[in-house]
C-alpha cells in the first residue's frame, strides 16, 4: 500500500510540476507569438518603396529686381534628398539592422543600395567635376568632406554606424548648398558644362550596363568572351574560356532586381535634376529630347509589381520573368545614354 501511495504522489508532483511549467511559459509563448505577428505586419509596411518627388531649383534676387535660377541647386538639393530618404523613409535605412523585422527583410536593403551607389557616383562627380573650373583647381572643402562619408560601410550597425556617417555627409551637402546661394561665397561653384555632364553620364552608362547583365543572366546565357575585342595587343592578367556559362543565383534574382529598382529610382531624380541645371548645355547640343526619353524609360522600372514574389519564368515560358523586363529598360536607357554622350561630345 505504502508503494503505491509513493508511486500515486510521484506522478502527481510530475504532472503539477509540468502543469506550472506550461502555465508560466503559456503568457511567454503568447507574446512571442504576437511579437512575431506584428514583426510581419511592420515588415510588409516598411517593404513600400518612397514615393518620387518634385525637383526643386533655388533662385537668388539680382539687383535689379529680377530673379534667376541658382545653377546646381536643383542637382545639389535632389542629391540631399534622395540621401535623406533613405535614412527618414518609412522603417528608416534598413540594411544594417540586426533585429526582427529589419533582419529578415532583403528587398529594401537592395533598393536601398542601388539608391545609395548613385548618391555615392553623385557626390563622387560633384567633387572632382560639377565643382571645378579646371583640373588644376581646388576642391570644394564640403564636397570633398562629404564624398567620403557616403562611401562609408553601407552595413555599419555601430562604432560609427551607417546612419551616422551619411547624416555627417548631408550636413555637408547641406552646408556646400547654402554657399552656392550665397553671392559673397565665391568659392563655392557649380560648373553647368557639357564635358562635366558626359563624365557623369559614362558612371551611370557602366552601372546600367552591369546591371542589365546581371538581370539578363537570370535564365542562364552561354556568351562569347567579348574582353579584348576591338584592340589586337590588349592582353589581360588571366585566360578566360572563349564561351563561358552566366546565371544569377536563384536567391539573388530578386535582390538583383530590386537593386536595379533603387538605380533608377534614384537616376529619375537625378537626370531630372541635370536637365534643370545643364539646360543651357542640351539645349546647345539639341540633347533635351534625348535626355527625357532616358528618363521616361527608366520611370517605365518602377511600375507596381504585382505578384508577391519576383518571378523567374523562362523567356517564352508560362510565367514572366520580371528580371528580363527590367533588363529590357535599363538596356534601352543605357543604349540612350550611350547616345547622348556622343551628342554632348560633337561640336
Amino acid at each position: 500500500m505504502d508503494m503505491l501511495q509513493r508511486l500515486w504522489f510521484s506522478c502527481w508532483d510530475k504532472l503539477t510540476g509540468t502543469v506550472g511549467r506550461v502555465r508560466f511559459f503559456r503568457p511567454v509563448l503568447v507574446i512571442l507569438g504576437l511579437y512575431l505577428l506584428v514583426s510581419v505586419g511592420v515588415g510588409v509596411w516598411w517593404s513600400q518603396e518612397p514615393e518620387p518627388f518634385e525637383i526643386q531649383a533655388k533662385t537668388v534676387q539680382a539687383a535689379d529686381g529680377t530673379e534667376h535660377k541658382i545653377i546646381g541647386s536643383a542637382t545639389v538639393s535632389t542629391l540631399i534628398k534622395i540621401t535623406d530618404t533613405l535614412l527618414q523613409k518609412q522603417g528608416g535605412y534598413l540594411s544594417n539592422d540586426r533585429l526582427p523585422p529589419g533582419i529578415w527583410l532583403d528587398n529594401i536593403p537592395n533598393w536601398e543600395f542601388g539608391v545609395l551607389v548613385q548618391a555615392r557616383d553623385m557626390s563622387r562627380a560633384m567633387r572632382k567635376d560639377f565643382s571645378r573650373s579646371q583640373s588644376q583647381s581646388t576642391e570644394d572643402v564640403d564636397l570633398k568632406a562629404a564624398e567620403p562619408l557616403l562611401h562609408f560601410d553601407s552595413n555599419s550597425w555601430v562604432l560609427p554606424s551607417s546612419e551616422s556617417e551619411y547624416t555627417r555627409a548631408l550636413n555637408h551637402l547641406r552646408a556646400y548648398e547654402v554657399r552656392l546661394a550665397d553671392p559673397q561665397q565665391q568659392d563655392a561653384q557649380f560648373y553647368s558644362r557639357a564635358d562635366n555632364l558626359r563624365g557623369w553620364l559614362a558612371d551611370v552608362s557602366t552601372r546600367l550596363g552591369s546591371l542589365s547583365q546581371r538581370l539578363s543572366a537570370s535564365v542562364g546565357q552561354k556568351r562569347v568572351n567579348t574582353d579584348l575585342a576591338g584592340e589586337s595587343s590588349a592582353r589581360q592578367s588571366t585566360d578566360n574560356a572563349g564561351d563561358r556559362e552566366v546565371k544569377t543565383g536563384f536567391l539573388e534574382i530578386d535582390d538583383v532586381f530590386y537593386e536595379a529598382r533603387g538605380t533608377a529610382w534614384a537616376l529619375i531624380h537625378l537626370l531630372q535634376a541635370v536637365e534643370v541645371d545643364f539646360a543651357d548645355a542640351l539645349e546647345k547640343k539639341n540633347a533635351l529630347i534625348s535626355l527625357r526619353q532616358i528618363i521616361r524609360e527608366l520611370e517605365a522600372t518602377q511600375g507596381t509589381v504585382w505578384t508577391p514574389m519576383i518571378l523567374n519564368g523562362s523567356e517564352f515560358g508560362l510565367l514572366a520573368n520580371h528580371s528580363l523586363v527590367m533588363a529590357s529598360y535599363i538596356s534601352r536607357a543605357n543604349a540612350a545614354i550611350i547616345d547622348l554622350r556622343t551628342l554632348l561630345e560633337q561640336g
